[in-house]
Order: structure tokens, then C-alpha cells, then sequence
């Protein structure tokens, strides 16, 4: 039975595809600030429930607030984008818009304190990444149609700029409405999330081509299921583990991850022999968007964790270093990490204009290449750097992420049929997503491996040698590093929060002071930091020259329509 293909019945004025682009940067601007704000308002979230951040579960709160949304919208982008294929891009862009809405208003009414309260929360937020993942999946499809090929990259752009600024906005926001009463940082959410919604159920038209056909069912729970397992598997296998500082031993781990690849293993054999696959896996029989969706993940990967570490980096060695107190941390280190949005706001829109004249090849691979530089580049700044170079450089990092997203994007969406540009937008928003947790799960594993392997020694001869007894100073300093990372990133001071009144009220005054200031623990990890700065940032810089490589090789414009119309033969089936 063949597929039923509707096209487009509706004629639309010549400033609709602008209404489309300033609808659904909107949603990416809604979406990245909801993923964000949170790093830096987490905090006073803890104290707003009465959970205490240190307390013994409280990582895994920690993990799965935030988290949770990249995990719940990198499983299900690709089953919407495929949905609004079959049932209109617009129609289930505009249900998350609504479905986002509600999560907020409900994420900011959780009535319950302390396991129960974190619990709540963390539901309400999946709720919002339902809605996100709607919005996300179809968001590119909708601006494909909306706009010619030759202004594809100049939309792109324009969004993902906004998405990327939401992504620093929200940690602004978030730390700042946090001082006020954490159920703002949801509450900011709604008015915007109402506009949006109403907005886009008056203005947005489905003008796209869609295919009529059943939903694959099996597929949707293999793929779902296989993602889920082994993302759940990434996140906990960064947890301390028995006498080990992370968990890649842990059974519950290897069994997760284990299934999870059996899972997709079972999904590719099942798409292959059902009549309408979830996943269009013969798309990838188009190059060109074969080795986008190839950057496209390296370059998450890459990037992912860097967030992360710089704000680690900041709130735990060099603010506290700059006369900051670590309760005030968050906040600046989002802050001082504004450079990084610039250099994106200024490359993404420049870059994907003149991509669509161009072709995408020399943007998104110079891209890459500057990026892997500027990684580089991090591994000579010291612990305590020079504020103006670290500024130079993440800013050189933010261009060289806009010159890379916006032509990748536009190339991506350029090389498959219109019928199918739904499924090829939720394939790439997995792959960006996916490419998230994973980044940060391997950021954290070569930070904690860096750190093990020279924190021991100097916090054991620091703290001895200022009265802590060494049976103490031992523990303390074969600890999981996770814990003082985590105190740190919480805006806590670590060493104080460690060694507690027991070990601090048998220290003199002047002991006692100097172990608690603010200075003595960032000089104790700089060093060691640095060691396993060397090693995340090498990662980084690797998996975006790789990505240069797969970017390069995509070969020069290429656009279906364009190619069809002359009669140039593709691979894909329809």
C-alpha cells in the first residue's frame, strides 16, 4: 500500500516564513532557558524545598533536575519529528508550545518538601521536556518550509542564535530570580509560554508536504527504550560506586548500558523490515546529510560538557581566588562566561547568510577547526588565569560554534525530501541531544580520572601541614572528588562543608580561618584541576577535529529540490 502525500493546500503572504522564524525562536529561546536556568538556581531550589544540597541523595536530585530534560527530549525528538510528518509539523509544534506551558506552571506549584518535593519536581520538569521535544523536533521542518533554499541558513541562524543566548539568559535569569523565590525561575516560563502558544495556534499554517501513514509502534519502544537505557546507564555511571570514585563497574551500570545497545541493535534490524519505519535510516544514503548529522553529534559531544566544567572552573577555583564568596559563585560564573554567547550571537547569523550563498562546507568545517583551537588553547591558560585571555578565548570558542551550527543545520535540512523533513529534523535533534549527557558523562569521567590522580597527595600535605590530623586529612583527601566538585558547583565552600565543626573546633583560630577561607581550597586544586583540564579539553578538541573531517567531506551545496529538478537520480525511497 503506498503512502498518502498531502501537499500543501494553503497559500501564505510573503512575511509568513518571518512569523515562523520569530514563533519558533521563541520556542528555542523558552526551551534552552528552561535547560539552564536551573544550573545556577539549583541552590536555592534545594533550600526552597528543604533539601539539603550535601545530604547523602542528593546528587542523584541533582542529577536527575537536571538532566532529566536533555535525557526525556534526546528519547523522544525523533518519534515527534516523525509524528509531524504524518499528522502536520504545525499541529504538533503548537501542542508543545501548550504541553510546555502547563509543565512550567506545574513545576512552579510543587507542593510537597524535601525527597518527596525533588521527586515532584523532577516529573513536572519531564513534563515540560514532552512539550520541549514537540517544539524541538519539528521547530527546523517548520522554518524549511516556511522559507526558499537559498535563505534556509540565514533562518537557522537566526534560531539557533536564540536558542544558544537562551542557554547563558537562563543562567542570568535563573540565578537572579532565584534570590528572590525559586518558583520564579519557573513561573518566568509562563507568560512567554501563553504568548507563545496562542501565537503560534493563530499565525502558523501547515504549508508542508506530509505523509499519511501508521505510526511504528515497536520501533518507537525499541528506540526509546534503547536511548533511555543507556543515557540513564551515562548518568549514573559518573556517580562514586563502592570504594571507587565513578561507577562504570556498577552492575546496574554495565546492565543498562548492555541493554540499551541491544535495544538499538533490535531497532535497526526492526526498521529495516517494517513498511513505515520510525527512523528513515535510508536517508542516511544521502551523504550530505549522513555527515551532517555526523557533525552535528561530534560537535555536541565536544561542547556539551564544557559548560560544566567552566562553571566548576570559575565557582570553584577562580572567583572564590578574586574575592567572591562561594555563596555568590553561580551567579557570576554565568556572568562571567557572557563572552561565549557573544561570539555565538555574532558568528550565527553572518555565517548561515552567507552559507546559503556559499554552501555550508567551508563555515561548518572552519567551525570546527577554530573550535578544537580554542579547546586547545584552554590546556595553556593557568588555574588562576588572566581574565582577558579566558574572555578572548571562550569567546572564540562561541564564533566558532555559530559559524559551525547554523550552515550545518540549513545543509542538513536542504538534502532530504520535504516529505521527510520532520523525521530528518527529530533524526538531527537526537543526535544533538544524545550527543549532550554523553558529553557530559565522559567530561566528568576524564575530570574525576585528572583529579584522582594527583588531589590525594596535595590535599593530604595541604591539610596536614596547616593541623588536621592526618588520619583525617587521608580520608578527606581519597574522597570521591565528585563530593567537592559537587559542593563546589552548589556554592558551597567544599573544605568547610568536608571537614565539618568535628575536625574544624581542634584546629587554633588562625587554622581554622585559613583551611575555611576562600582561598585555601581553589590554591589546594589548581593544580590537579588543571590535570584534568588537559585531558577533557584534548577530548573536546579531538571530537571536533574528527567532526571537521565529516563536515568537510559532505562535498559542496547541495539542496533535493534543487537536484531533483535536474533530473539528478538520489537514493531515496519514498
Amino acid at each position: 500500500m503506498k503512502n498518502s502525500v498531502s501537499e500543501p493546500a494553503i497559500a501564505v503572504s510573503e512575511h509568513y516564513k518571518w512569523i515562523a522564524l520569530s514563533n519558533t525562536s521563541l520556542s528555542m529561546l523558552l526551551g534552552t532557558i528552561n535547560m539552564s536556568s536551573l544550573i545556577i538556581a539549583l541552590p536555592d531550589i534545594f533550600r526552597g524545598i528543604h533539601l539539603n544540597p550535601l545530604g547523602p541523595d542528593s546528587f542523584n536530585y541533582l542529577i536527575w533536575i537536571l538532566m532529566g530534560y536533555m535525557l526525556a527530549v534526546a528519547v523522544l525528538v525523533a518519534t515527534f519529528g516523525r509524528a509531524g510528518d504524518i499528522f502536520g509539523r504545525v499541529k504538533m509544534y503548537n501542542l508543545g508550545f501548550l504541553v510546555f506551558t502547563v509543565g512550567a506552571v506545574a513545576a512552579s506549584s510543587v507542593w510537597s518538601t524535601g525527597d518527596a518535593g525533588a521527586l515532584e519536581l523532577i516529573i513536572m520538569r519531564m513534563v515540560q521536556a514532552v512539550g520541549g521535544a514537540l517544539m524541538m523536533a519539528n521547530s527546523a521542518a517548520i522554518l524549511t518550509d516556511a522559507f526558499p533554499s537559498n535563505q534556509r541558513g540565514l533562518a537557522m541562524g537566526v534560531n539557533q542564535i536564540t536558542g544558544f543566548a537562551g542557554i547563558f539568559i537562563g543562567i542570568i535569569v535563573g540565578g537572579v530570580l532565584a534570590q528572590f523565590d525559586w518558583r520564579l525561575v519557573f513561573l518566568f516560563n509562563v507568560p512567554l509560554g501563553l504568548l507563545g502558544t496562542v501565537w503560534s495556534y493563530i499565525s502558523l499554517k501547515e504549508i508542508g508536504t506530509h505523509i499519511r501513514n501508521s505510526i511504528d509502534w515497536l520501533g518507537n519502544l525499541l528506540f526509546a527504550g534503547g536511548l533511555a537505557t543507556i543515557l540513564i546507564g551515562i548518568t549514573y555511571g559518573i556517580e562514586p560506586y563502592g570504594k571507587s570514585s565513578m561507577g562504570w563497574a556498577n552492575p546496574f551500570v554495565i546492565s543498562m548500558i548492555s541493554t540499551g545497545l541491544a535495544l538499538l541493535i533490535l531497532f535497526v534490524f526492526s526498521e529495516n523490515k517494517v513498511k513505515e519505519p520510525m527512523f528513515r535510516l535510508h536517508l542516511f544514503s544521502i551523504w550530505p546529510f549522513t555527515a551532517a548529522n555526523i557533525s552535528a553529534f561530534l560537535a555536541a559531544v565536544g561542547r556539551g560538557g564544557l559548560m560544566f566544567i567552566l562553571v566548576m572552573w570559575l565557582q570553584g577555583i577562580w572567583l572564590p581566588q578574586h574575592g567572591y564568596a562561594f555563596s555568590v559563585t553561580p551567579l557570576w560564573a554565568g556572568i562571567y562566561m557572557i563572552p561565549l554567547t557573544i561570539g555565538f550571537i555574532v558568528a550565527g547569523p553572518v555565517s548561515g547568510k552567507l552559507s546559503d550563498r556559499f554552501g555550508a562546507r567551508p563555515f561548518a568545517t572552519g567551525g570546527m577547526l577554530l573550535a578544537a583551537l580554542t579547546f586547545l588553547a584552554l590546556l595553556i591558560v593557568p588555574a588562576n588565569f588572566s581574565y582577558p585571555l579566558f574572555a578572548l578565548i571562550i569567546f572564540g570558542n562561541g564564533i566558532a560554534m555559530g559559524l559551525f551550527a547554523s550552515p550545518n543545520t540549513a545543509a542538513l535540512m536542504n538534502s532530504v525530501p520535504s516529505s521527510y523533513r520532520g523525521a530528518a529534523s527529530g533524526m538531527w535533534m537526537t543526535f544533538q541531544n544524545a550527543g549532550m549527557p554523553l558529553s557530559i558523562g565522559v567530561f566528568f569521567t576524564l575530570m574525576i580520572v585528572g583529579l584522582n590522580a594527583t588531589v590525594p597527595h596535595a590535599m593530604l600535605v595541604g591539610l596536614v601541614s596547616h593541623g588536621v590530623a592526618e588520619t583525617q586529612a587521608a580520608h578527606l583527601a581519597n574522597l570521591p572528588p565528585l563530593g567537592y566538585l559537587f559542593a563546589a558547583f552548589m556554592g558551597y565552600n567544599p573544605l568547610k562543608s568536608l571537614l565539618g565543626p568535628a575536625v574544624l573546633s581542634h584546629l587554633t583560630h588562625s587554622q581554622a580561618a585559613l583551611v575555611e577561607s576562600r582561598y585555601f581550597f581553589p590554591q589546594l586544586i589548581s593544580n590537579p584541576f588543571h590535570h584534568g583540564l588537559v585531558l577533557t579539553m584534548s577530548f573536546a578538541a579531538a571530537a571536533c577535529l574528527i567532526a571537521a573531517f565529516f563536515s568537510w567531506s559532505r562535498g559542496g551545496h547541495y539542496v533535493h529540490e534543487i537536484h531533483a529538478e535536474h533530473g539528478i537520480k538520489t537514493k531515496v525511497r519514498t
